[in-house]
C-alpha cells in the first residue's frame, strides 16, 4: 500500500510540475518550469516570427542555450529538445523573445505555451514532396555547409552545419551522417555542439594514421571567430574537444573554415583558412601548433563577397603525366549569377606558398545552387570526391520546404584538364552514381538520369501538364550550355530564383548527363568540362521531354 501511495504521489507531483503556467517577467521575458516526464520536449515553431532565446537551467546552472522561433499564432512544425540528458526531474526554461510586442501581442497569449509538449519519440518520417531521394539531407532542420568529410575503414563520414531547432539558419552545430556508397546515408548522433567559445562553424577532419585517430578542426563563433580542434578515437562518432582551445586566433572579423591535410611533399600538415577576402596557409608537425606561412588572394579571382570554405589539393592533369595544385575558394556574394558560388585557382604549392598561374575568375559550377564545396580526406584510390551545399544564400531560408531545408549535391570527382593551353577543373559525377541506374524508361520521372548524346546544337525541354518547364541549350558554335528555370514551377519565394544560368563548355560536348531528383537538376558534360546545379520546385514532376539535335536515354533511379 505504501508503494502505491508513493507512486500516486509521484504521478501527481509530475502532473503538477508539468502543468505549471509560465511566469511572465516582462513584456519580452518569461520563465517556464517543466517536469521531465519524457525524453523530448517538443517546441512549437512558427517561422515568420522573430527568434526567442531559451536558456535551459538545471539546479541553478545553465546547461544549454539556443534560439528558436516559438509559435505566436500557429504551429508550423515541432523541434525536439532532449531533456532527459540533463538527468533531472525538472528543468527551468528562461525565455527572452526578440520580436516587437506591438505587432505580436502580449506574450501570455502566445500559442507556444499551450502547444509545448513532451514525448518519448520524435517523428522524422518524411513529410516533404520536395525531399530528394538519392541526395543527402538532414532528417529534419536546417543544413548548410558540408564539414569534416573523411573516409575510414570503408565508411564515408559527412558532417554538416546544422540547426536542430528549426529549418532556418541558427544554432550552428555539426550534424553527422555516414555512408558506405556515397548515396545511401544514415543519420548519426550530433557530433560537436556549441560551448563557451561559441557555436560550431565550418571546418574539416583529418585521419591521423600515425596516432589512429580522427582530428576535427572547426571555427568557434562567439564574439569573435577562433579556431578549435577536437579528437575522436572511435572513427568520428564522438569527439573530445581540446582543453586548451582555441588553437588559432586573429583580430580579423571573418576568420574561419579551417581545412587541414597531410602534405607528403613536406612531411607536415598544412592548414588553409578563409580570412576576409584572402586565404592564409599554415603548417604543423603535430596538428596542434601551427606556423603561419603565407597568404593568397590579392589580385586574383572574384572579391565581391567574403571568401569561405577553402580546400587545397594536388590533382592529375588528365591525359598527361603532369600534376598541379588547385585551391577551392567559395564566395558569398559574388557568384556568376548572384549570391553564393564556388571559384577555384590552379597553380603550384610548395607547402608554404600557393602560386596561381592564371588571372581570370573560374567557377567550378555555373548553376545558382552549388556552394561550400569541399572534398573528403583520405578518400580511397587517391580520389578527390567533392560535395557541395545545394542552395544559394539569396533564398536558402525561404525555399518551399519546412521539415528540412537544403540537400547536398551528388558526389563529384575532381581532376584537371587542358584546353587551349590553360588548365581547368574537371567535374564528373562520381562512379557510385552508375549503380543507381535502373531500367530504361520512355518518360522522365521525378528521380531519373537522362543521358543526351548531342549532335551539335541541342535543346532539351523538360515539362509537366501544368505548363511548368526547364529548358537547357547546348550552343555548339559558341561553346556554351544554359539552363532556364524561369517557368520551372514555384519561384514566388524569391525574386532572385527565376534565372537563366550559362556556362562555358571549353570545347565540344558529345554527351550530357542530367540528374533529376524531386527539387534539383544537375547537368554535366560527361567528360567533366562543365557542371551546372539548379534547384526547381515544380507543382508536379516533369514527365515530358523534347530533344532537338540529340538523342536522350532515360534511366529510372533504383534506390
Amino acid at each position: 500500500m505504501k508503494r502505491i501511495i508513493t507512486l500516486i504521489a509521484a504521478v501527481l507531483m509530475t502532473m503538477t510540475m508539468k502543468a505549471q503556467a509560465p511566469q511572465m517577467l516582462g513584456e519580452s521575458h518569461a520563465i517556464q518550469k517543466i517536469g521531465v516526464t519524457s525524453k523530448y520536449l517538443l517546441l512549437p515553431v512558427q517561422e515568420k516570427e522573430e527568434i526567442a532565446n531559451i536558456r535551459v537551467i538545471v539546479n541553478n546552472e545553465q546547461r544549454q542555450s539556443f534560439n528558436v522561433k516559438l509559435a505566436v499564432d500557429k504551429v508550423d512544425y515541432y523541434v525536439p529538445v532532449d531533456i532527459k540528458r540533463f538527468g533531472s526531474e525538472s528543468i527551468l526554461l528562461d525565455i527572452n523573445f526578440h520580436g516587437d510586442r506591438r505587432s505580436t501581442g502580449a506574450i501570455k497569449d502566445f500559442a507556444c505555451w499551450k502547444e509545448m509538449k513532451q514525448s518519448n519519440e520524435f517523428d522524422t518520417t518524411n513529410r516533404e514532396r520536395f525531399r530528394p531521394t538519392y541526395h543527402h539531407t538532414p532528417t529534419y532542420g536546417w543544413m548548410n555547409d558540408p564539414n569534416g568529410m573523411f573516409y575510414k575503414d570503408g565508411v564515408y563520414h559527412l558532417y554538416y552545419q546544422w540547426n536542430p531547432y528549426g529549418s532556418q539558419w541558427e544554432n550552428m552545430t555539426w550534424g553527422h551522417s555516414s555512408s558506405r556508397d556515397l548515396i545511401h546515408w544514415e543519420a548519426q548522433p550530433t557530433a560537436i555542439e556549441a560551448d563557451a567559445l561559441g557555436t560550431i562553424f565550418s571546418g574539416s577532419c583529418v585521419v591521423d594514421k600515425k596516432n589512429d585517430r580522427v582530428v576535427a578542426f572547426y571555427t568557434s563563433a562567439g564574439q569573435n571567430q577562433v579556431q578549435s580542434m577536437a579528437v575522436s578515437k572511435d572513427n568520428g562518432v564522438t569527439f573530445q574537444k581540446n582543453p586548451t582551445n582555441p588553437i588559432l586566433t586573429s583580430n580579423d572579423p571573418d576568420f574561419r573554415d579551417p581545412k587541414a591535410f597531410w602534405n607528403p611533399e613536406i612531411q607536415k600538415w598544412n592548414l588553409i583558412l578563409a580570412v576576409g577576402q584572402e586565404m592564409r596557409i599554415y603548417s604543423s608537425s603535430n596538428l596542434k601548433d601551427w606556423t603561419y606561412e603565407s597568404s593568397f588572394g590579392k589580385g586574383y579571382g572574384n572579391h565581391d563577397g567574403v571568401w569561405e570554405c577553402p580546400d587545397l589539393m594536388k590533382l592529375q592533369v588528365r591525359g598527361t603525366d603532369k600534376q598541379k595544385w588547385m585551391l577551392i575558394c567559395n564566395i558569398n556574394p559574388g557568384g556568376p549569377f548572384g549570391g553564393s558560388a564556388t571559384q577555384y585557382f590552379v597553380g603550384e604549392f610548395d607547402g608554404k606558398k600557393f602560386t596561381c598561374e592564371h588571372k581570370d575568375t573560374r567557377w567550378m559550377d555555373y548553376g545558382k545552387d552549388h556552394y561550400a564545396t569541399v572534398t573528403f580526406d583520405n578518400a580511397p584510390d587517391g580520389r578527390r570526391i567533392a560535395l557541395a551545399w545545394m542552395s544559394n544564400w539569396q533564398y536558402a531560408n525561404q525555399v518551399p520546404t519546412q521539415q528540412f531545408r537544403s540537400a547536398n549535391s551528388v558526389p563529384r570527382d575532381l581532376n584537371l584538364f587542358e584546353y587551349k593551353g590553360e588548365t581547368y577543373c574537371s567535374v564528373t559525377p562520381s562512379k557510385e552514381l552508375l549503380a543507381l541506374r535502373g531500367k530504361k524508361v520512355k518518360k522522365p520521372t521525378q528521380t531519373c538520369e537522362i543521358v543526351v548524346d548531342t549532335k551539335g546544337k541541342t535543346e532539351i525541354e523538360l515539362s509537366n501538364t501544368k505548363g511548368e518547364k526547364v529548358i537547357m541549350n547546348y550552343d555548339a558554335q559558341n561553346h556554351t550550355f544554359s539552363m532556364d528555370r524561369n517557368k520551372s514551377g514555384d519561384t514566388s519565394f524569391s525574386e532572385a530564383f527565376p534565372f537563366v544560368t550559362v556556362a562555358p563548355t571549353y570545347g565540344d560536348i558529345h554527351q550530357l548527363r542530367i540528374f533529376i531528383d524531386n527539387c534539383s537538376i544537375e547537368a554535366f558534360d560527361a567528360e567533366g568540362k562543365m557542371a551546372m546545379t539548379n534547384l526547381v520546385f515544380p507543382s508536379e514532376p516533369y514527365t515530358m521531354i523534347k530533344v532537338k539535335g540529340g538523342k536522350a536515354t532515360i534511366y529510372d533511379i533504383k534506390n
